[in-house]
């Protein structure tokens, strides 16, 4: 257990912000021995992945506990399908190239997604076409009332877009210590449909991809366009898609031609992106923090000094610039700390 302990190395923004208590646990018996220590001393928790979806707006009064378990597990279900079974503290990329490597499929869209297996339940991640509840089975998690550890199903999640039981009623409550997922030995499904993938496997000369040049894809276009945490701080998407309502897009439409949307039914998905750049910012800066020059929906910690509070307000003008514009209210993506 230490005390005033920065925390600047485990949030991927870079900014420093000091926690009253920290510890990182290997186990749940030392995890569980956190969280009596929290409970005699009366602290607030916060808990700590790969600190990619996370903005320390201030110091944190509190424990933070750093996950660390560590460990995979495997289970064949049949000849085409295999359960795959991570712990919280494994990094999610190098996960997803460990079942690439045993041509496990389902994961592959989802590479070079930063943070840990454990987080990745809590917002549904997702990335060209696929989302975790594609391939979600279960996740064990500790419930912080009792201490008793419990299984969510798939149906008990219940995954929406970036969102999740953990984001809803259950905030605050539980812990992921490991997530169960189903994925292919042979027949894979491989989706090529989304974003940039058909153009850039071209690119490569790929006629008949395998789930290797897919992800092969995924990260070339990812690096093409998101700037590496390890070089500038960032936490990847900044704001949420927003989804709005059919006839709101249509009257939208009308207003500004090139509106891009995903129709779904009665409601619409607009870019984030698109909204942010046609309002300018893409590439803007504002003391130390800037909207990213190819990527607009990225805010980054440009002079690497930025304090939470700074890259909080320049997130507060980018949304009440695009309310302004379109009527549209951005939903942050990242916890806000």
């Amino acid at each position: 257990m230490q005390e005033n302990f920065s925390l600047k190395p485990y949030n991927t923004f870079g900014v420093e912000a000091k926690a009253r208590y920290f510890t990182e646990v290997n186990t749940i018996d030392e995890l569980k021995e956190a969280l009596i220590f929290s409970e005699t001393q009366s602290l607030q928790l916060l808990f700590l992945g790969g600190g990619s979806n996370i903005l320390l707006t201030k110091d944190f009064d509190g424990l933070a506990i750093r996950l660390n378990l560590k460990g995979i597990t495997e289970e064949n279900v049949n000849e085409n399908e295999v359960l795959v079974t991570a712990k919280a503290g494994e990094n999610w990329h190098e996960f997803v190239m460990y079942c690439l490597q045993k041509n496990f499929g389902g994961l592959e869209n989802l590479s070079l997604i930063p943070g840990n297996v454990g987080t990745s339940p809590m917002q549904n991640i997702g990335a060209y076409g696929t989302e975790i509840k594609d391939i979600f089975v279960s996740c064990k998690v500790l419930d912080l009332e009792n201490l008793e550890l419990t299984t969510f199903n798939l149906e008990q999640c219940r995954f929406g877009y970036r969102d999740s039981i953990f984001k809803q009623g259950g905030k605050g409550r539980y812990v992921i210590l490991e997530v169960t997922f189903k994925l292919t030995r042979k027949d894979h499904s491989i989706k090529t449909e989304y974003g940039a993938i058909k153009s850039e496997l071209e690119n490569l000369g790929i006629e008949n991809p395998t789930i290797q040049d897919i992800s092969r894809a995924v990260i070339n276009i990812r690096q093409s366009k998101l700037p590496d945490p390890k070089e500038i701080g960032n936490a990847g998407s900044f704001f949420k898609n927003p989804t709005i309502p059919l006839i709101q897009f249509e009257d939208l439409k009308r207003k500004f031609e090139n509106i891009q949307g995903y129709p779904n039914g009665d409601m619409v998905k607009v870019p984030a992106g698109w909204l942010i750049e046609q309002c300018g910012w893409k590439g803007k800066q504002i003391g130390n923090v800037a909207s990213h020059k190819l990527q607009s929906l990225v805010i980054i910690n440009a002079t690497g000094n930025a304090t939470g509070k700074e890259i909080f307000d320049f997130s507060t003008e980018i949304i009440n610039s695009v309310k302004e514009k379109f009527g549209i209210e951005l939903e942050r993506e990242v916890n806000i700390i």
